[in-house]
């Protein structure tokens, strides 16, 4: 985005879709991963009616939380890297 506000260039904004694509198919993958950890044992296995609600449901929880902290820190690691520059005042690498 250009300094002090104005409109994104169409290069921003693809940037911006593929890193909001990124962080959902991510987050959707590691969400699946960590059910299929937790919960797997549960339908994979006969294991007392306790254990097995306990771990569907855990894995029910768990999931969609894991979802939501893995978008959440890709997105606000991205907006953190488009930021301001890390030297203020510098127009040119090499200076």
């Amino acid at each position: 985005m250009t300094m002090y506000g104005g409109r994104r260039t169409q290069a921003e904004r693809d940037a911006m879709t593929v890193e909001i694509g990124y962080a959902l198919v991510s987050a959707a993958f590691v969400a699946a991963v960590l059910f299929g950890v937790i919960a797997g044992p549960a339908l994979l296995f006969e294991l007392p009616g306790a254990v097995e609600t306990l771990l569907l449901r855990g894995g029910l929880v768990l999931a969609p939380v894991v979802f939501l902290v893995r978008v959440a820190t890709v997105l606000y690691r991205y907006r953190q890297e488009s930021g301001q520059p890390s030297q203020p005042g510098r127009t040119n690498p090499d200076s």
